[in-house]
């Protein structure tokens, strides 16, 4: 451990003092002497800036940093942040065990896993910071806090990214690996990021307990999947079936609605496809109408977005009551590629007749709608693609082998060599994407496995109704009900190789014929032994051997289970018992129904209680500009760059690590150098994790720019230099009082800044119990920077200078101790690092042996610092003195500033506290108050406070007179004006308070409008 100075101790108190005050006495010593030669003509010498001296941190990893050394010059964020991390961790403080076992309040947090597929982002940053602001906010409350910690292994996003990898660096594809090689290879790209992870979230402060870190894929929650799928295969809630699946050719696997992209087109468009050349391109946004020749020399003409599909045509339906085609009900159409096929023409009341000709093209495997028609009419389902998008047999000899969409341009071709092709039109619609490869999805028939939801939602609708569940913001719990009222069965079958195995099995009886795509041959099991007994049953008794499904789970399968599972669920571990269900959920809005949902349906079912209290959907964070976050447009933030700094070129260098194209890499360097032409700037982990907090108000976006989290590093300065200023004041026979609690005699302007220190409490606390982060950091900005800083420790000035009685000087400083303390402990969740770093630099109450400031109490409201009659008195003052900062700066008077203060009212207050106007008011001279206007000595310009309050500032032989009194005319014109515009309401019927404000700003006008022409003539006299 260090060896720094006991904290409590009398001595280190007079130590920092002595030290604080000879930097003090350095400081004004070289401005002195910069000052010297001022007399001489001023030369303006470009300077050159020195080189910040690298920090270099030489804290031992775990021990606690060594702050015996003096304050350094300026706030340096890397130097503030380090060390901290380590040591919290190593105290233990992260523990919800720490402090002993109890039965009190807990607070649960599961984070919300990232993927193993890449660094953090921003997102990742925001997520962090408000998570961990609670986790903090309610550990210094009192409550025994988890913050569970995780990754996710994220199948299909991990398994193309290392697959794209592994073919740009050596040219292969997982099938050169084999199953067995490529899963170590993922492995270990999973080891690398999350090791990377580890250390963002780190650097982010985040307090998890690390002891509890946790894989989707590890031993134990695997264990869970497993349980989970054989639980609910058993009661008939997972079902095998042979349905039509999106479909991505890219990624060869099946995805989930919620993984589907809606691309809006307005008409013809070209577009370029996954997986084929860059310089193709191919037509979406038409509809493309051709003719059936029918059996007996009729033709009906259809219309199709997609013209290759109809090579898996098994139908034509009209309406049962179009009377164009009732001669035609039962007839046959014929294929004119696919030899032998008769496509019978069938009667669906799904069929509008309004559109196109009333006659629909039915292609069961490969389209939602056909696919329902042809069961109810037990159409021929025809199956014309293969797995990597070519065709296959059944679409005929000339199509076999050919991709599908260059199939789609063969097949408009064939048509018009026909003499069947009619013609082509726009066609506004939407193309289904996939999310993760942006390939055009296709809809195909496949057996897979299927949850069927129905049941879980009902239940997850019924216990939110009830109140179990509060989703946050409101428009989110709106859209909460509304997606799970239509919730539809969900696939977790995935063509993949990373992730959960199916634990199903395919009981193949020797001897007998079996359908693969039918549920009622496969079994499933925890363990290969409990599959073979199973197994064992359904043969009855005949030679069978199992093959395990290839497929995996659908990711968010394991995901959904994350709040149980990770306490150790099905076993019913003390964590479990202790810690589930958790507090609350924070996440992103666009993950409600991804995750949440699935969360809560299975908690549901498989605990018997929803797995959290509260769901909190933070907004979604873009850039400046309002675009989507993305790698190809240079925009997306690595939260360690904000952290530290980066320059440009550094910038363009780190877009070469990922998988971008060449094309691509130029984009986004232009949107880098367009968006950081300086590089991006270093800020520090407090002010990133304040502008995150700052910036959530409740919206569903943040357009987060740069410049704006710079400007909360430019905030944690000003609380680095105002303490370290404000220690000077701290000398070396200060103690602090045991207790906090205002002793009586305190000064105005100190019973104000406590009354503004306890209101400032009580709306952080109200505002974080409310989720309202934006309204939060507010408070305690305005605190920290109008309060504290631009008044209280500039007021105190004169209350601890030489001249000052030894009573008034401790009493400011027991009340900037306070300030300091409770302001400290006020920002700690927000700012965990520079709180701590400033904190641990204060002296300790006697008998408090606090070791940090994490896990010190959070100041709350506390009616001893209600002072609401200082708030009002002090109030008044601080708008004399505004006025005369306004005044003087309207006559641009820097110094010797006389101000002359007419009160008709409130004269004793405002005499009592002279001194702290002169204090606040830069080159203020003298300030008094006078009994009678003319007792204000001639040539002064003036201002109103109030209706009965004028300050005046001298100006004679500083001013240009003319100039003066045409400022004073140009003011009289807005002031008649307005009080002309409170005169039309005088007869009107208003509520009282209205009316009473009026008649208040019609005192006061009027007395503005007096002293105007009181300036104006007097103005005129000293011409």
């Amino acid at each position: 451990m260090s060896s720094q100075s006991d904290p409590n101790s009398k001595s280190a108190a007079k130590k920092e003092a002595k030290r604080l005050e000879k930097e003090a006495k350095l400081a004004a010593k070289a401005l002195k002497t910069n000052h010297i030669n001022s007399g001489e003509k001023k030369v303006k010498v470009e300077k050159k800036k020195e080189e910040e001296e690298v920090f270099v941190n030489t804290t031992p990893k775990g021990e606690k940093k060594d702050l015996s050394q003096p304050m350094s010059a300026g706030y340096n964020p890397i130097a503030v942040e380090s060390a901290w991390y380590d040591w919290w961790h190593a105290q233990g403080f992260f523990k919800p065990e720490y402090g002993g076992e109890g039965n009190g309040e807990v607070f649960v947090v599961p984070a919300p896993p990232p993927n193993v597929t890449g660094s953090l982002h921003i997102g990742h940053a925001l997520t962090t910071a408000i998570q961990d602001s609670l986790v903090r906010w309610n550990r210094m409350l009192g409550r025994k806090t988890l913050f569970s910690p995780g990754f996710d292994h994220a199948g299909i996003s991990t398994q193309s990214v290392v697959e794209k990898r592994l073919f740009k660096s050596e040219g292969k594809t997982r099938h050169d690996l084999g199953r067995e090689r490529f899963l170590e290879t993922v492995m270990d790209w999973k080891n690398e990021y999350q090791a990377r992870i580890t250390n963002q979230l780190h650097r982010l402060g985040g307090s998890y307990d690390w002891d509890r870190v946790a894989f989707t894929m590890n031993e134990s929650l695997s264990k869970a999947v497993i349980e989970t799928f054989c639980r609910l295969h058993e009661e008939g809630i997972i079902y095998r079936a042979n349905r039509l699946v999106n479909w991505c050719v890219r990624l060869n696997t099946t995805l989930s609605n919620l993984e589907v992209d809606q691309k809006q087109l307005a008409g013809r468009t070209l577009m370029s496809v996954p997986g084929y050349d860059a310089k193709e391109r191919f037509e979406f946004g038409v509809i493309t109408s051709f003719a059936y020749p029918l059996e007996g020399g009729e033709r009906v003409v259809v219309a199709t977005t997609r013209p290759e599909t109809m090579l898996g045509d098994t139908a034509i339906a009209v309406h049962p009551d179009d009377e164009r085609y009732r001669h035609l009900h039962g007839k046959y159409a014929v294929h004119p590629f696919v030899e032998g096929r008769r496509i019978p023409i069938v009667t669906d009341e799904m069929v509008d007749r309004e559109f196109g000709t009333g006659a629909v093209k039915i292609t069961p495997a490969h389209d939602q709608n056909d696919w329902e028609v042809g069961v109810r009419h037990n159409l021929e389902v025809v199956n014309i693609m293969n797995d990597d998008g070519t065709f296959n047999e059944h679409a005929g000899e000339k199509f076999k082998g050919m991709k599908r969409f260059h199939a789609r341009v063969a097949v408009v071709e064939a048509l018009k060599q026909a003499g069947l092709f009619v013609e082509t039109k726009d066609n506004p619609m939407m193309i289904p994407i996939c999310s993760k490869s942006g390939d055009v999805i296709e809809p195909i028939l496949k057996p897979q496995w299927w949850v069927n939801c129905k049941p879980l939602a009902e239940e997850a609708i019924k216990r939110t109704r009830a109140g179990e569940l509060i989703i946050a913001p409101k428009q989110s719990e709106n859209e909460w009900y509304r997606w799970l009222e239509g919730i539809q069965d969900w696939c977790i079958s995935r063509q993949l190789w990373w992730g959960h195995r199916c634990p199903a099995y395919f009981v193949n009886i020797e001897g007998k014929e079996q359908d693969k795509n039918d549920g009622k041959n496969w079994i499933v099991g925890r363990t290969l032994e409990e599959a073979t007994e199973r197994a064992k049953v359904l043969a009855a008794g005949q030679s069978f051997t199992l093959e395990q499904d290839e497929d995996v789970l659908d990711t968010w399968f394991s995901s959904g289970l994350w709040p149980f599972s990770i306490m150790g669920w099905p076993e019913k571990t003390p964590d479990f018992e202790k810690f589930y269900p958790s507090s609350l959920l924070e996440t992103g809005w666009d993950i409600l129904f991804f995750w949440v949902a699935r969360m809560v349906m299975l908690g549901i079912k498989l605990t018997g209680k929803v797995p959290f209290k509260e769901v909190y959907c933070h907004a979604m964070i873009r850039d400046a500009h309002g675009r989507k976050m993305s790698k190809s447009l240079g925009n997306v933030i690595d939260p360690i760059d904000v952290i530290q700094g980066l320059e440009l070129e550094k910038l363009h260098e780190k877009l070469l690590e990922g998988n971008l194209d060449e094309r691509e890499i130029k984009k986004a360097k232009d949107g880098q150098k367009k968006d950081f032409p300086k590089g991006i700037p270093q800020c520090g982990t407090d002010a990133l994790r304040f502008a995150l907090c700052a910036y959530s108000g409740g919206g569903r976006d943040i357009n987060l720019e740069i410049l704006r989290v710079e400007g909360y590093r430019k905030f944690c300065n000003k609380i680095f230099n105002a303490t370290k200023f404000a220690m000077l004041k701290l000398d070396e026979e200060f103690v602090p009082e045991a207790n906090a609690k205002p002793t009586g005699k305190e000064s105005l302007v100190e019973r104000w800044i406590l009354h503004k220190l306890n209101i400032a409490a009580r709306e952080i606390n109200t505002q974080l119990g409310e989720r309202n982060f934006m309204m939060t950091t507010t408070a305690a900005y305005n605190f920290w920077l109008y309060e504290l800083c631009d008044v209280y420790i500039e007021a105190m000035k004169p209350m601890t200078d030489d001249k000052a009685s030894v009573e008034t000087r401790r009493s400011a400083q027991q009340t900037l101790y306070t300030c300091l303390d409770y302001g400290l402990k006020l920002l700690h969740p927000f700012m965990p690092f520079v709180t701590e770093e400033l904190w641990q630099r204060l002296p300790r109450r006697p008998g408090d042996s606090t070791p940090s400031i994490m896990v010190s109490r959070f100041p709350v409201f506390d009616e001893a610092f209600v002072f609401e009659d200082a708030d009002r008195e002090f109030d008044l003052v601080f708008a004399v003195l505004k006025a005369g900062r306004s005044l003087a700066a309207s006559y641009n008077l820097q110094s010797d500033i006389q101000f002359f203060i007419h009160a008709q009212d409130d004269a004793q207050l405002i005499e009592s506290q002279l001194p702290t106007i002169v204090a606040l008011t830069k080159g203020c001279k003298s300030a008094v108050v006078v009994s009678n206007s003319k007792d204000v000595p001639a040539g002064c310009g003036s201002s109103v406070v109030t209706k009965s309050i004028v300050i005046h500032a001298l100006v004679r032989g500083l001013v240009d007179l003319d100039r003066e009194i045409a400022k004073c005319e140009k003011k009289l014109d807005i002031a008649r004006m307005s009080l002309s515009k409170l005169a039309k309401f005088e007869n009107e019927t208003l509520p009282e308070n209205v009316r009473l404000a009026n008649e208040e700003k019609k005192k006061t006008l009027e007395a503005e409008i007096m002293t105007l022409e009181a300036s104006q003539k007097m103005f005129a006299d000293l011409k």
